[in-house]
């Protein structure tokens, strides 16, 4: 097939374009480079630098794609408070050009979604504009029956996550100090609780979503749906810190606009995909980190 990526040099879109080359499939990622790295380009995808806030879709040199993978997006809570029209006019317009891409050319499309949709919607500007981002897809898919699903992300961890910069994430930041030998950060009490998905199995949900989507069966059933792509059972910050053995830790004050919990109960994405995640956060850290202190 082929497929565009949006974000392919980002985290988990570095990952999927790993999977789809692996699979043979002929890949393009589109990307600002703003927060991805140059490094993870992959050899036999062609990569483009557009700003999809600003630019065009229509720059990439491919006939009429399979497939979008919508990832590209200004992402964590912290940053969009920051600067929320940053994030407000980036996350949305991108969208915009890519549903409006998909449109004009009839492409299904897969749009990474947050579960951060469970809380309140307007909590920050992040996740603000992740469901306004999931609102433009279920407006495009009812006014010209376009083929969309929406893959919720919870706290994805796993190969390639970021450990520097405003954008890393909990366990990126705890990897930099363990290797460091500086005191874990914790902020609050630690007693907040996420569920974490391994980026493989992120991929995993996706590739499946994609799949079942441009399937001349399973994508009529598929298409509008919301599937959530949690592990099932979550842990406390603390319980992280735990898993790095006898490590220093330092607790610092509440960060705004994060909820205390979150936990995916959802069973649809392993009902109507075969989707069931395998990895587990604790096994990881203990893995990659103390076994080889």
């Amino acid at each position: 097939m082929k497929v565009v990526v949006t974000g392919g040099v980002g985290f988990v879109g570095t990952n999927l374009i790993k999977r789809l080359l692996n699979d043979g499939h002929d890949v393009v990622s589109v990307d600002d480079y703003s927060m991805g790295k140059k490094e993870n380009e992959q050899d036999g995808c062609t990569y483009y630098s557009i700003n999809l806030s600003e630019e065009p879709l229509e720059k990439i040199r491919m006939d009429k794609p399979d497939i979008i993978f919508h990832l590209a997006a200004r992402a964590r809570i912290v940053p969009s408070i920051q600067n929320p029209a940053y994030t407000l006019f980036n996350n949305l317009n991108s969208t915009i050009r890519v549903l409006d891409y998909a449109r004009s050319k009839k492409v299904p499309v897969v749009y990474a979604g947050s579960s951060s949709a469970h809380g309140d919607l307007y909590a920050n500007p992040y996740t603000f504009s992740k469901w306004n981002g999931e609102e433009l897809c279920k407006l495009y898919s009812n006014v010209y029956d376009l083929p969309i699903a929406i893959c919720r992300f919870y706290n994805v961890y796993g190969d390639g996550q970021l450990s520097e910069g405003a954008y890393c994430t909990v366990l990126g930041i705890f990897e930099r100090q363990f290797k460091a030998g500086e005191p874990l950060t914790i902020t609050s009490d630690g007693e907040q609780r996420r569920d974490f998905t391994d980026v493989m199995d992120i991929v995993d949900g996706l590739w499946r979503c994609g799949k079942g989507l441009t399937s001349s069966g399973d994508g009529l059933v598929i298409k509008g749906q919301i599937f959530e792509l949690g592990n099932g059972k979550n842990y406390s910050i603390n319980q992280l810190a735990d898993a790095f053995g006898n490590h220093s830790r330092e607790y610092i004050p509440e960060r705004p606009g994060e909820v205390r919990e979150s936990l995916n109960t959802d069973k649809k994405a392993e009902d109507m995909l075969g989707w069931k995640p395998k990895g587990d956060i604790i096994k990881y850290i203990k893995e990659n980190y103390t076994l080889n202190k």
